[in-house]
């Protein structure tokens, strides 16, 4: 008992200092290796997203990054749509170490490390900045580093967005628009209490069973950021987009902690180091993006 109150107690103080604290970050550029004349080592990176999604533009510049810095030593090869398997199936294998990487949604890390779940609180976050400064700071990398002991290395957060509603049924314009939807959600018990309490028949259900659930009109709606919706062309089935920015959700660029340990030192930092830059072009693409996205959306 005394164990499980200290638990409650750490996520409420983590909590706090996620909401004030502000950090920052700094890092020098490693070294190249020098060219090799050998094959180069590939690494596998999966994703569930197509190529339209701005997962896709994340892993793209991971790839031509770690390329261009180790000289063309490492090749990350991309598998999108699924094509690894879901999320949860993803991260599994890379616990096994049967798959190198993937870049994930934030949601299942919850599942392994509850603190994750912070950052999933409807409205904690005003604005994009705001996020960065905690992923980016002291509290991001010390989640991140909880990964390790399951058998993870979470490089760099990067960015899925803030996440809206769609649904087949209704125009959404208050709380009372939403109650008895049947809402299709990520697998993250904050996501399914979040809209539980709203009223919403919450169904968690992972992305690619979603999308045909949404084609048949098993589920009524899902919540997801903009460039989500536009990459799938959600109004095919969805008739109804409301911009409720009701939670941030971030993404981790994650790696078998196995394989990511298998690489040189100098190796490592260059990678991590890729990650992050990787991410900061993802932010930027998206936000230039966004409102032609919705303007599109809205046609």
């Amino acid at each position: 008992m005394r164990r499980e109150k200290m638990k409650k107690l750490s996520f409420i103080a983590l909590t706090l200092i996620v909401v004030m604290l502000l950090g920052t970050g700094c890092g020098q550029t490693a070294e190249a290796p020098p060219a090799s004349s050998s094959e180069p080592t590939v690494i596998k990176l999966g994703m569930t997203i197509n190529e339209q999604d701005s997962f896709y533009v994340c892993a793209t510049k991971f790839s031509e990054l770690v390329k261009e810095r180790t000289n063309g030593a490492y090749d990350i090869q991309l598998f999108p749509n699924s094509s690894l398997g879901d999320e949860r199936t993803m991260l599994e294998s890379m616990q096994m170490g049967t798959l190198d990487s993937g870049i994930i949604t934030s949601g299942p890390f919850v599942n392994f490390v509850p603190e994750f779940g912070v950052f999933d609180l409807p409205f904690l976050f005003p604005d994009n900045a705001s996020a960065y400064k905690v992923l980016d700071g002291e509290v991001g990398k010390e989640i991140l580093s909880k990964l390790e002991e399951h058998d993870l290395k979470g490089l760099a957060f990067a960015e899925r967005g803030f996440r809206n509603l769609t649904n087949s049924v209704r125009p959404v314009q208050n709380a009372e628009d939403i109650k008895n939807l049947k809402v299709r959600v990520m697998e993250n018990e904050v996501y399914i209490a979040s809209f539980k309490a709203m009223g919403v028949n919450a169904v968690p259900m992972a992305w690619t069973e979603a999308l045909t659930a949404l084609q048949q009109g098993t589920i009524q709606g899902q919540e997801n950021p903009v460039n989500v919706i536009h990459a799938y062309k959600m109004w095919d089935s969805q008739k109804h987009v409301t911009l409720t920015r009701h939670a941030y959700a971030a993404a981790v660029i994650t790696f078998s902690e196995e394989k990511f340990n298998s690489l040189p030192v100098d190796i490592q930092e260059i990678f991590v180091q890729a990650a992050q830059e990787a991410a900061e072009y993802e932010r930027a693409w998206v936000a230039e993006n966004e409102a032609t996205q919705i303007a599109d959306l809205i046609a």
